[in-house]
């Protein structure tokens, strides 16, 4: 088996048999120029995928490269994503973000970095990323915004999420014992933009990634025969997880949106409370405190609603999304699979004529033209060997490429797995211990109320109504 790659394409795509519904949509995703930021919500460059050709395969090689540290205090890269700013020209509106990094490592050439990157050079990063490794779980970035008007889109609450997501992006990635180690990773966060920009450019050109759709939709139509039993068992959790991340992260986005209308009508509720005081003498001061109960509750209530918008419907958005990155990802391992079986059976078809040539007395036309029948097979035959050894040479790169993704994959699913247990609980037990506080603050100050009252019914002489 060969031990080199020459073939730095990976296929990728759907691994059905039916062709996607909307290839249009994946040459779309091509373009070179993705600057407005203001189509649809996909997440991905492109769902194709390049294969590092600098990338040892061996069995060895793979074993050692994906290896996964599960020490995570060895962390050594350390990125901050703030200070977004507006950008005006003449044919557009963006936004930029500062983006700091912190090292120790000895391949950069400072211990920190200052530069500012918009939304699209992080969907470079992606991409790049996925090129390279297509069967390790690239974290998902926000969604582009959908356009519903150019207001909107700059808005303090859109920009502060999304500065959020980019930094947790960032931040996952330095946290991958491979990513964080990959050279485009470096530059975006080292180069000057003049920089960045020229390395971009070095990118497969478009013809170049249009080729590999059409790769992709091949592989897709071709399908898989003999898919792992394990990578069966990944598409299964996977769809399993989407269903329901998915369905937690509806309800928990209508749950804030309905609390977030009972704040409104609370909002209303203390000052009418206030108002009435001053028209009923004998419930004034029950009415007052009354009013300061319903205030108190309403700030209570709305850093509840804060939190949760702020803590726990992004790490489930986050989570739908990398749902979809690992749809993405067994799709192109499936490809991959693909591609060494096409190459399989080519192979065997051209051992097929081979030996049907082999069989062939005479050819009369060669006969005519002075060529003995036995001198034309030879050459035939020889053509054939050379032919199949190229073939078999590819096969062997193509088992190669294969066994590098299953492996990579195999690692990276573990490792992926323990982080989201790790994010989701926490975020659990986060908002667990929010509500537990949220629930205490307004019982005590309804029991203050209470308290107030007995106290003021007690002092008057009427009978206490505990």
């Amino acid at each position: 088996m060969s031990g080199s790659v020459v073939d730095n394409t990976v296929l990728s795509g759907n691994s059905s048999v039916a062709i996607p519904t909307d290839i249009s949509g994946q040459i779309l995703d091509l373009d070179e120029d993705d600057d407005l930021e203001v189509f649809s919500k996909v997440t991905t460059l492109t769902d194709g995928s390049s294969f590092n050709a600098s990338m040892q395969t061996s069995p060895a090689s793979m074993i050692n490269q994906y290896k996964f540290e599960e020490d995570a205090d060895t962390k050594d890269i350390f990125v901050t994503v703030d200070n977004p700013e507006s950008h005006v020209t003449a044919i557009e509106t963006y936004i930029t973000y500062r983006v700091v990094t912190k090292t120790t490592r000895s391949e950069f050439d400072s211990s920190e970095f200052e530069v500012r990157r918009r939304y699209q050079d992080f969907l470079w990063l992606k991409g790049r990323l996925e090129e390279a490794h297509p069967t390790l779980i690239v974290h998902p970035l926000p969604e582009k915004f959908v356009m519903k008007g150019m207001v909107e889109r700059f808005n303090e609450d859109f920009i502060e999420t999304r500065r959020r997501a980019l930094h947790r992006f960032l931040n996952k990635l330095a946290e991958h014992p491979i990513f964080s180690s990959s050279g485009d990773f470096k530059i975006f966060l080292t180069a000057a933009s003049g920089e960045l920009t020229s390395h971009k450019k070095q990118g497969p050109g478009f013809l170049s990634r249009m080729g590999d759709t059409v790769k992709a939709v091949a592989a897709a139509v071709r399908g898989v025969r003999n898919r792992p039993e394990e990578f069966t068992e990944m598409q299964e959790y996977v769809e399993a997880f989407s269903q329901k991340i998915s369905s937690v992260d509806k309800v928990t986005q209508r749950i804030v949106r309905e609390q977030k209308e009972y704040l409104e009508e609370l909002k209303e509720c203390g000052p009418t409370y206030a108002l009435w005081s001053q028209s009923e003498e004998e419930l004034a001061e029950s009415l007052k405190n009354v009013a300061g109960s319903v205030d108190r509750c309403y700030k209570e209530t709305e850093e509840q609603v804060k939190h949760l918008s702020d803590h726990l419907i992004p790490v489930l958005h986050e989570y739908v999304l990398c749902a979809d990155t690992l749809k993405a990802v067994l799709r192109r391992r499936d490809n991959i699979q693909a591609d060494f079986e096409a190459k399989a059976e080519a192979i065997a078809m051209k051992k097929a004529d081979r030996d049907a040539e082999s069989k062939v007395l005479s050819l009369a036309w060669d006969s005519l033209v002075g060529r003995s029948p036995e001198e034309v097979k030879q050459q035939k035959q020889q053509k054939l060997k050379g032919e199949i050894k190229e073939m078999r040479d590819d096969l062997d790169k193509a088992e190669d490429r294969l066994e590098w993704a299953n492996n990579a994959l195999k690692n990276d699913w573990t490792r992926w797995q323990k982080v989201m247990r790790t994010d989701l609980r926490s975020a659990f037990v986060d908002t667990a211990e929010r509500n537990v506080s949220y629930y205490e603050k307004c019982l005590a100050v309804w029991e203050s109320f209470l308290h107030s009252q007995r106290t003021e019914a007690e002092g008057n002489g009427k009978v206490d109504f505990s």
